[in-house]
């Protein structure tokens, strides 16, 4: 039966609250005695528990084994992975066809949407003569109401929209999410507990990977929030070969599946790279405006941000480049003499190619650098046809471009608004010859050419009144102090006269500017060492460098300006190290030198404070201003920190640390043999960090280190990556016989010592290791071409989207490394101070973070001071407001005050928040509870007295304006203590002897709290007694406290006759003050209330009187000392590890009911009952990778 939307426009209309609709399906039943019977053989798997003319209501069979039999079935061979035990068929008329339009896992939800049926839907269905058009419109109203549930743009977008629609309305049913939990994707697959499967549904949501199964009568949830995940992996079990393991704190979880393995690994790849860097990375989190709202990711979006950043890494780009379209096409290639075919890259400033074959033709065309864009007459040998000018008198012939036309359109209004932000000025007095080794630049606006480049700096860009403005060095430092040759000069400038000649013939043929075509050829010429002449000139065109100097001419001057004369701790550190770059060069043993570093150093620090400065720039900077001049050094300090190597320089070196590791995994399978021999990857990490960081300028002479940087600037990471193994393979044989980390170290650092460059026009530049050299032998040296030429043979088969694809896996352990150490360093400072076990002193650590992680995922973008912040102390990082702290509260606390608890939860955070920012951190929380839960009873009744005065108790506080009215207060109760025989006895002799005794005590205390006055103690009784609610001695602690708070407010009564006596009204009778002194048998705080004086002061001078009502917590605590109840209520030893299991439970379900609004009159109900119904809602749920049994 095909589904029919209704004849006339559906009506709106109120259904239950937990509604789970069901698309119209047919199904074929047979009806018997017995009941309703699948179609086949008879067997009672359903029974009817009402009916109607049009519908049925159906229940599962009762029948344990055929209930858990129906249930297997399901999961195995039902698509939807589980069938509720009740469901409302829709039943065409004549027909044994019937349609589940409705179901429900318990008979309360079942009757609700049956109830629903009949008030809204069946008694309307008169107006219709034609049954069939009765069932069809049924239908039709369903699958309106699942629409109308489920409408959200994610859905829209997925190719299946119905089908999303459906698994979305079960993701919220069965895991009970905030609507801001967006679902991203759902798979069917297997989950493996050891060796037993449990077939079920995987979905994936934007903070969560949830899996749901029903199998044999157990329903099972899984809840791993991706901020937990430790490390992603494909791997294999002895049933299957591919398999996908999630690693959490201390468990495993293997997901299979048979179809889409791939796009499940990679979008979990993408979400859990996505969410640690949007939760834990705050430098990526400001640079990335995509994980500023991640209620806005879809599968696309997924996709979308892969290509882009795939697209940046390739063509090595601006990281705020947007990529628009991806067209395949052919380009015409003039060196070959045909069409190559690849793919057209289009994003706001570039047009990229790349060519299908890896490696054989990739052209980089700046929009800045395009002149026009052009369609050709479509021939059937150029089909489509578009050709694209530059400025330096080169054309770029694309053909077989699909909607060509609006390609072309979308190129020419981002060209024009290209030219717009930035102008061009052309300069056509001179020619450009090909055959010339000077370069043109980019910008062949005013005296932009590289051979003949004037410095552009603020006096040429914004006016002549720069007399202030600073004198920039105006020509690479390399040219100023030109070192000869020692040995054979002759020898060695022919060979440099060969390169220039080979490079000046390529240019002829390939193209000399930034737009040249990139070729295997180019490759060669650059593994071989680029020329000394040429090398700055080709590291600008190569880092697309001198696209940023054309595009901002005096920006580096106005820089300097700004930054010169300022003082503050980074241009400290600058200072500290500009003579420990490269110390044995010439150039950098005076202060030219010195001042051109000092600037470029300074200048980018006042562009980019992010970064400011880090150890390793100055080694880079000083090398690029041997080459470059000062102002295009700059820029390519800019390309190297913000675009080729990634947050490296930061304060956590985070992108040194993901590379780090991808060097790791490169090692294991490339040189397996040492690999195995290197069992702690720590100790590669700490040998080989230094070559990332510096690009080995830092470990190796610095004539063979620039042919590395050489190789860097045109391919990347990449060279770093394979010119690594090669050196571990060169030594491979050595560092396996080593028995240290130690003599590791010092075998690499003397090979590369003596790495030579025998085609270097300069003298050997004096080495860091040179240490390392004074051997009796002579050791053999290495060239570095050979090295290149043997990294490239060996291990150049690594592709940029394999590298980027193991940065994106390594970054999560990289940063989930970083919150290991976090928290045992929080554990290390916390766990001496207080008496919990450390074991649950971690768990708590846990609960505290995940809080702070709760409010993250759906809650309203986070002001910074509430976002996790690496930057501060280990024990600031994780810092909670005070609705957070209230959940923490109820969920561990073992004050439980019924509808109290929140107010008393908020008192407390209030004491806990000393500097009264508004937050407080994981220290605060745990002592706080170590007092709770294993203080003594003098430090327990003192915390609650604290928590009853300023400046937790307050003003505003929104209980203390409604003072305890109870009969137990009243003070004209006798005040008497009952002795077993039965008589009753005076108690002041008592009384008095315990307040000298704590008068006594009190000089060694060692700071005296404010006592209390009338109106806090009101409230710190009522919080003992909504403390000693549901005890099982509760009748015995309220007979208690009704004695002690009696006692206590004649005390203060008695306390304010005194005081009263004492005072000004004294004064006015005309007495003195020593006159009201009680002889040493009489205690003035115990006076008799009916003497003549006290009773008429206190009449004299209500006001005063009524202000001076205090107690003191000595009182309080002798007072409480009396009740033997009150005394073991106290001291009784609480157990904390159950209310961490609850809470584990349950953090979840207390956050999502908040969420959602449906507990908010329950949220002032006792604690206990909220959490039974939070567990009733989620059916044996466990967070953080642990499934339930």
């Amino acid at each position: 039966m095909f589904l029919m939307k209704p004849s006339f426009p559906l009506w709106r209309c109120d259904c239950p609250v937990q509604t789970l609709w069901s698309s119209p399906t047919p199904v074929r039943i047979l009806r018997s005695a017995g009941g309703l019977l699948c179609e086949g053989p008879v067997s009672p798997l359903w029974s009817s528990c009402w009916e109607h003319e049009l519908v049925l209501l159906e229940a599962r069979s009762a029948s344990l084994i055929k209930g858990r039999l129906v249930g297997a079935l399901d999961a195995v061979l039902d698509s939807n992975a589980r069938v509720a035990p009740f469901r409302i068929l829709l039943q065409v008329p004549g027909s044994q066809v019937y349609s589940p339009i409705a179901c429900g896992a318990t008979l309360e939800e079942i009757n609700q949407h049956w109830d629903w049926l009949e008030q809204n839907l069946l008694h309307t269905l008169s107006v219709f003569d034609n049954k069939e058009d009765i069932a069809s419109f049924v239908k039709g109203k369903v699958k309106a109401l699942i629409a109308e549930e489920t409408s959200s743009r994610l859905a829209e977008q997925e190719e299946d929209p119905e089908k999303f629609r459906e698994a979305l309305v079960k993701f919220e049913a069965r895991f009970n999410f905030p609507e801001a939990e967006k679902l991203i994707t759902y798979y069917s697959c297997c989950c493996w507990k050891g060796r037993v499967p449990r077939q079920g549904w995987l979905y994936l949501s934007i903070n969560h990977l949830c899996f749901y199964s029903f199998f044999l009568g157990k329903e099972l949830k899984l809840v791993v929030p991706w901020v937990d995940i430790q490390k992603l992996e494909k791997t294999s079990n002895a049933f299957l070969t591919a398999t996908i393991r999630i690693t959490t704190h201390k468990k495993e979880r293997d997901f299979s599946m048979f179809l889409n393995l791939e796009e499940v690994f990679k979008i979990m790849e993408q979400l859990a790279d996505v969410t640690l860097r949007r939760l834990l990375d705050n430098e990526s989190f400001d640079l990335d405006p995509g994980l500023q709202e991640p209620s806005q990711i879809t599968k696309r979006d997924l996709e979308a941000r892969a290509q882009n950043e795939f697209f940046r890494a390739f063509f090595r780009l601006p990281r705020q480049e947007k990529l628009h379209a991806v067209v395949d096409c052919s380009l015409w290639t003039p060196f070959s003499r045909c069409h190559t075919v690849g793919q057209m890259f289009t994003s706001d400033s570039y047009i990229c190619f790349a060519s299908k074959e890896d490696g054989c033709c990739n052209v980089i065309l700046p929009l800045r650098e395009v002149v026009s864009i052009e369609k050709m007459e479509d021939t059937s040998l150029l089909p489509n046809p578009i050709i694209i000018s530059i400025r330096s008198k080169m054309a770029f012939q694309f053909i077989e471009l699909k909607d060509r036309d609006n390609l072309v359109e979308s190129l020419l209004v981002r060209l024009k608004q290209v030219h717009a932000d930035h102008p061009v000025h052309y300069d056509t007095s001179q020619d450009d010859d090909m055959m010339s080794p000077v370069f043109h630049s980019t910008s062949m606006c005013s005296d932009h050419k590289f051979g003949n480049l004037e410095m552009v700096s603020s006096q040429n860009s914004e006016g002549s009144g720069t007399e202030k403005s600073p004198r920039l060095h105006p020509e690479a430092l390399r040219a100023v102090f030109q070192q000869s040759a020692s040995q054979s000069p002759d020898l060695r400038m022919s060979r440099e006269q060969i390169k220039t000649s080979l490079w000046n013939d390529h240019f002829v043929e390939y193209g000399r500017t930034v737009c040249m075509f990139r070729t295997e050829k180019i490759r060669k010429l650059v593994a071989m060492g680029i020329p000394e002449s040429l090398r700055g000139r080709l590291w600008l065109l190569f880092s697309d460098a001198v696209t940023d100097l054309a595009s901002h001419p005096g920006y580096y001057g106005h820089l300097v300006e700004e930054s010169m004369g300022k003082c503050c701790l980074v241009t400290e550190e600058i200072e500290r190290d500009l003579h420990r770059s490269l110390p044995e060069h010439p150039a950098f043993q005076n202060e030219t030198g010195i001042a051109a570093l000092r600037r470029v150093l300074t200048a980018y620090a006042h562009r980019n404070p992010k970064i400011g400065y880090c150890q390793s720039m100055n080694i880079l900077t000083s090398v690029l201003l041997l080459y470059t001049r000062e102002e295009e050094a700059f820029w390519l300090l800019v390309a190297l920190c913000e675009r080729m190597l990634p947050d490296y320089f930061n304060r956590r070196v985070i992108g040194a640390q993901v590379d780090q590791s991808v060097f790791e995994e490169l090692t294991r399978e490339h040189l397996p043999e040492l690999a195995e021999h290197l069992n702690d990857p720590s100790a590669l990490a700490s040998i080989s960090l230094s070559w990332f960081l510096t690009l080995f300028l830092s470990i190796m002479p610095l004539e063979s280190a620039v042919n590395v940087v050489d190789c860097f600037f045109y391919d990347g990471i990449k060279a770093i990556f394979q010119l690594g193994l090669a050196v571990l393979d060169a030594n491979t044989e050595d560092l396996c016989s080593s028995k240290d980390d130690g003599q590791a170290l010092m075998i690499l650092s003397r090979f590369l010592d003596h790495i030579k460059n025998e085609d270097s026009p300069g003298p050997p530049v004096g080495s860091h290791h040179a240490f390392f050299s004074d051997d009796q032998e002579p050791y053999p040296m290495t060239d570095i071409a050979d090295l290149i030429r043997d990294s490239y043979e060996k291990f150049g088969d690594q592709s940029v989207e394999q590298i980027e694809h193991m940065r994106c896996r390594h970054r999560i352990r990289v940063l989930q490394s970083h919150e290991e150490t976090t928290k045992q360093n929080v554990l290390r400072v916390v766990t001496p101070e207080v008496s919990i076990l450390p074991e649950d002193l971690e768990e708590l650590y846990d609960l505290f973070k995940r809080e702070h992680m709760l409010s993250c995922y759906w809650e309203q973008p986070r002001p910074v001071a509430l976002r996790h912040d690496p930057s501060r102390p280990y024990t600031e990082q994780y810092r909670i407001d005070a609705q957070q702290f209230a959940h923490l509260f109820q969920l561990v606390s073992p004050w439980t005050c019924g509808t109290h608890t929140e107010i008393l939860a908020g008192r407390t955070f209030r004491l806990l928040d000393d500097n009264v920012d508004h937050l407080i951190e994981f220290k605060a929380f745990v002592s706080c509870l170590d007092t709770m839960y294993n203080g003594e009873m003098s430090e327990k009744i003192k915390l609650l007295y604290r928590l009853h005065i300023p400046p937790a108790l307050t003003e505003n506080d929104q209980d203390s304006q409604s003072p305890l009215k109870n009969p137990l207060l009243s003070t004209s109760r006798p005040l008497v203590f009952g002795k077993p025989n039965g008589d009753a006895t005076d108690y002041q002799k008592q009384l008095k002897q315990m307040i000298k005794d704590l008068a006594k005590e009190k000089d060694k205390t060692e700071t005296e709290l404010p006592k209390m006055s009338q109106r806090e103690f009101i409230q710190f009784c009522k919080t003992l007694y909504s403390m000693f609610h549901e005890d099982p001695e509760e009748n015995d602690l309220y007979q208690a406290i009704a004695t002690v708070t009696t006692l206590l407010l004649q005390i203060g009564e008695v306390g304010q006759h005194s005081s009263s006596s004492s005072g000004s009204c004294f004064q006015e009778w005309g007495e003195e003050p020593q006159a009201s002194e009680p002889s040493a048998e009489q205690d003035s705080v115990f006076a008799d209330s009916d003497t003549g004086p006290t009773s008429q002061d206190s009449m004299a001078c209500p006001e005063q009187a009524e202000g001076n009502w205090t107690v003191s917590l000595e009182h309080i605590l002798a007072s409480l000392l009396t009740e033997e109840s009150l005394v073991n209520f106290f001291e009784k030893p609480l157990d904390i590890k159950s209310k961490l299991e609850n809470a584990k439970i349950n953090q979840y379900s207390l956050k999502t009911f908040e969420m959602s609004g449906q507990l908010q009159h329950e949220l002032k109900q006792d604690s206990s009952s909220l959490m039974r119904r939070a567990c009733d809602t989620k059916v044996q749920t466990t967070v953080s990778g642990a499934v339930s049994p």
